[in-house]
């Protein structure tokens, strides 16, 4: 096994000056490091990870907060995580799951002031969310994918829901449509202070008045089955529809078989439109979800980016940064069917 005596040897260092270089605990000359890095690559020395966190009293792991769900994580949450651990690897740090509550606030905050993790990633953030209170007043560096009502010295990056909801109207619009329905998350999101649940909804409504527009709006269950009945409770509301947009997955594989077993063609009769999504989740129906592509993979790397900043850099942090959705070619959305 390759030592740190060997790279000492090889870099012609002192093997205190290896460990400065490793711990960052003391500044070497840019020349030396170069000497002591290259050393590391040829010989392949690994560093024990649990004598670096001793040493530099890091764990170096950032600990990734999202609830667990009867759902689990979905293929719009994976492009995200995946993202978030190559960037933390890229940093020098390890991205690991706590599948914490949003009530259990105070055990991230104990876990962490206990040197399990050196900062903590936030997920399905809540207007007004116990986690971010806690981790505030305890000084624990965090940063929020999600926002919460008080944003004043609260790191964050987020969809850009309101830029989101504005492009999916005006692309129906362009297409002809006047009638156009929302599918949202479930009642049980709302009721909680889901961000992104309330924001999605604000923004469709504010999208559609700006044109002299209204739609029904309808709060869902995250089934196919609840997806499945909300069609005809939003036909029921406004028989003309012409046009479904829709922020729930899993209802919107209901969304398109209710749909056609009412004998409504996709998208010759009616078009549908998924918004923070993901082509893969898209093309998973019949015929394949137009979709809002939900910018997970960049979230994700400006997430751990702004996390790291906090971490070492004193508490510095990036500026926040609200994303919005991209529309991706499906087959789903067509021009309104004239009269």
């Amino acid at each position: 096994m390759v030592t740190m005596q060997d790279v000492a040897a090889r870099a012609n260092v002192s093997l205190s000056t290896v460990s400065y270089a490793l711990n960052g605990t003391r500044k070497i000359s840019d020349e030396t490091r170069a000497r002591i890095e290259a050393a590391i690559t040829d010989l392949g020395y690994h560093r024990n990870a649990m004598a670096r966190g001793l040493a530099s009293r890091r764990s170096h792991v950032l600990a990734l907060i999202f609830p667990a769900t009867e759902t689990g994580i979905g293929g719009t949450v994976s492009e995200f995580v995946t993202s978030a651990a190559a960037a933390a690897r890229e940093a020098g740090y390890h991205l690991v799951l706590w599948p914490f509550a949003t009530n259990e606030a105070e055990e991230i905050r104990d876990l962490s002031q206990q040197g399990m993790a050196d900062g903590v990633l936030l997920m399905e953030v809540r207007l007004d969310d116990p986690r971010v209170e806690v981790l505030h007043a305890a000084g624990v560096p965090y940063t929020m994918i999600g926002r919460t009502r008080e944003l004043d010295g609260r790191p964050y990056v987020d969809i850009d829901f309101a830029a989101t909801t504005e492009a999916a109207v005006e692309h129906l619009y362009a297409l002809g449509h006047r009638r156009i329905a929302f599918l949202n998350h479930s009642a049980e999101s709302a009721a909680s202070g889901y961000g992104p649940t309330l924001r999605a909804g604000e923004g469709f409504a504010e999208a559609m008045g700006r044109r002299g527009l209204t739609g029904p709006s309808l709060l869902c269950d995250e089934t196919a089955a609840a997806g499945r009945a909300a069609v005809g409770e939003l036909l029921g509301q406004d028989p003309s529809l012409t046009a479904f947009v829709t922020m729930n997955e899993i209802a919107t594989f209901g969304v398109m078989s209710d749909l056609q077993a009412r004998g409504l063609a996709v998208p010759t009769d009616v078009s549908v439109l998924g918004i923070v999504t993901s082509p893969g989740v898209g093309a998973m129906s019949t015929p394949p979800l137009t979709t809002m592509h939900a910018p997970g993979a960049a979230l994700g790397r400006l997430g751990v980016q702004s996390l790291v900043a906090r971490i070492d850099d004193a508490g510095r942090a990036h500026a926040p940064a609200l994303v919005p959705c991209d529309l991706e070619a499906g087959a789903s959305v067509g021009p309104v069917r004239g009269p």
